[in-house]
């Protein structure tokens, strides 16, 4: 039985009529609609045909069959140019690379495609109920560790607890949020005052029997399945000791066989007596053709990326930075792969660190930017100009604010007001860790900042020093991945208890009215709650975002089933090269 043709457990979940009344008012489009009935446990199948057949429009939702498709061939060697990191512990992977380090052997519980929609994986379906506060998910049977062990909900549930558990201090944890709660730690503050502290909520996870699983939320969340596929999501064994790469034990059709950071990591197929991967029955997961992934390190898209694939010691590259498309599409026999994204660069400030704890120097430094040249600049004319809230157009929940204008005699004056009459002299730290149009990004703005007296000076660092020093340093360019929503990358980045909030930002009034935006399935509902999200993230003036940015990488026409996903995570499964 195919994950078309499954129907998921429960009842058709009331929110999808809700869904296709706006539809067919035409409040909603296909793709969003798909997305919402996806989410709320139907299958793709089921979807697509309580709306009738697929239009041009939703092509990439549902592939149109050729006369002659070409037939898939078993084996080879796909050799990709990618920076190699260190991985131990998936739930805390900081930055992509890693997760495609491992995600061929740890899977999740759902996958999110190149089209947005998020089907089953290691979950068969799921369902939720009429409030979205509690989740059922039902596991695939027979799913088996590669180390002979029965996959089960004792394994996942292990991996949530893991999540909740402020000690590990997970990126999870915050996509998580509905399932915690602020307690009082019965400590005192050196004031006096009790000390506060975020935990998971009584009962959050329930095993109901060894392949049904109820998560227990204290709000209403619609974006759990999605979240599911963040890739610090990768489930591990309830044995898990601590290092994927030592332990080898997944339940993927890859095993990690080496890893080298800043040299080489390489992934095997499995193949052992009494084992077969689940997902080659799958259409939508894959076999997994490939006898072997190699990764060959190189600086995050570099020039000696694209130079790889032209020389032919690897067959495609993660990414490449703009300025080296032109050399890029020289190279004979290959293609580049493009895709729309929500990802971005922030030049963002502490805002408990001086002088970014004063509101008006961030909003002087905020003034300096005009967004519209660095798409024309930086990407020749491609990506969108960023707005300063962390939310794109892409977003299916971003709501259009007024573009901010870039006002230099403001900024004077407001500097002037927190005492920098004549001007400030700031260090802008970039690592480069999506390639060096971080650099010029911050070179440019620096001469857009000079006209107002803000003087930055820019500490150019290796990426691996930026990986260790990007939640601390006062002043920095962060690179931010695509996450399907608008509300899960502001969870992720800008709620007080996330590990990744790289700012400082503390707003009750802010996370409120997120926690509003993330409990409407309604989309011009939920576009209307992310309004205020939006007006006081901007009007914080934490960050600096000129841009959203497009990916690119290069591949030889040799390799095939490739698709370009907009958070640039590796779907190998599916993919195959020519003898």
């Amino acid at each position: 039985m195919s994950d078309m043709d499954h129907e998921q457990p429960g009842r058709r979940h009331p929110l999808i009529d809700e869904a296709a009344a706006s539809l067919r008012a035409g409040r909603l489009s296909r793709r969003g609609f798909l997305r919402a009935a996806t989410l709320l446990g139907a299958p793709l199948g089921s979807a697509l045909g309580w709306i009738g057949p697929v239009r041009a429009e939703d092509a990439a939702t549902e592939p149109v069959a050729t006369d002659a498709p070409p037939v898939p061939k078993e084996g080879g060697v796909l050799r990709v140019a990618m920076h190699v990191h260190p991985v131990s512990d998936p739930a805390r992977h900081s930055w992509v690379e890693m997760s495609n380090l491992t995600r061929h052997q740890n899977e999740h519980l759902t996958i999110t495609g190149a089209d947005n929609i998020t089907r089953p994986m290691l979950a068969e379906g799921w369902s939720a109920s009429d409030d979205l506060k509690t989740w059922t998910f039902t596991l695939r049977p027979g799913v088996k560790w590669h180390n002979g062990d029965d996959f089960t909900t004792e394994d996942v549930a292990f991996n949530v607890n893991r999540w909740l558990d402020p000690e590990l201090r997970s990126s999870n944890a915050a996509l998580l949020g509905a399932m915690t709660e602020i307690v009082d730690t019965g400590e005192k503050d050196a004031d006096g005052a009790p000390v506060m502290a975020r935990r998971p909520i009584e009962g959050a996870v329930e095993v109901v029997d060894p392949l049904t699983l109820r998560l227990h939320l204290a709000q209403a969340a619609l974006s759990l399945p999605e979240t599911m596929f963040n890739y610090p999501t990768a489930i591990v064994h309830r044995g898990f000791e601590g290092d994927v790469v030592a332990e080898r034990n997944g339940t993927g059709a890859y095993q990690i066989i080496e890893l080298q950071p800043g040299v080489t990591a390489a992934l095997r197929k499995v193949r052992q007596d009494g084992w077969s991967y689940w997902g080659a029955e799958v259409p939508h997961i894959g076999p997994g053709y490939l006898d072997e992934i190699r990764y060959l390190h190189h600086e995050p898209a570099s020039q000696a990326s694209v130079t790889a694939v032209l020389s032919d010691t690897a067959d495609m590259n993660h990414a490449i930075s703009p300025e080296w498309l032109e050399i890029a599409e020289l190279v004979p026999g290959a293609t580049i792969y493009t895709t729309d994204t929500a990802q971005t660069g922030v030049m963002r400030m502490r805002v408990d660190e001086a002088p970014f704890d004063d509101l008006r120097v961030r909003r002087a430094v905020q003034l300096c930017c005009d967004a519209e040249p660095f798409v024309l600049e930086l990407f020749k004319g491609r990506g969108q100009p960023g707005e300063h809230h962390h939310v794109s157009p892409i977003h299916p929940d971003y709501f259009p604010l007024p573009r901010l204008t870039r006002d230099p005699a403001k900024a004077r004056e407001l500097l002037a007001e927190a005492g920098y009459p004549e001007g400030i002299d700031l260090t802008l730290t970039v690592g480069n860790t999506s390639g060096v149009w971080q650099q010029r990004a911050a070179e440019y703005f620096a001469a857009q900042a000079a006209e107002a007296g803000v003087r930055i000076a820019l500490d150019v660092v290796p990426p691996e020093r930026y990986h260790e020093i990007w939640r601390t340093t006062a002043f920095g360019m962060t690179h931010w991945t695509h996450r399907p929503l608008g509300t899960m990358a502001l969870s992720l980045a800008y709620r007080e208890s996330s590990p990744w909030n790289e700012t400082g930002f503390s707003d009750p009034e802010f996370e409120a009215a997120l926690d509003q935006a993330e409990a409407l399935i309604d989309v011009n509902a939920r576009r209307e709650a992310m309004q205020p999200v939006e007006q006081r993230l901007q009007d914080a003036a934490v960050i600096i975002q000129p841009i959203w940015a497009p990916t690119f990488f290069l591949a030889t026409n040799r390799v095939h089933g490739l698709e370009a996903h907009p958070a640039q995570y590796h779907l190998f499964n599916n993919v195959w090269l020519d003898a």
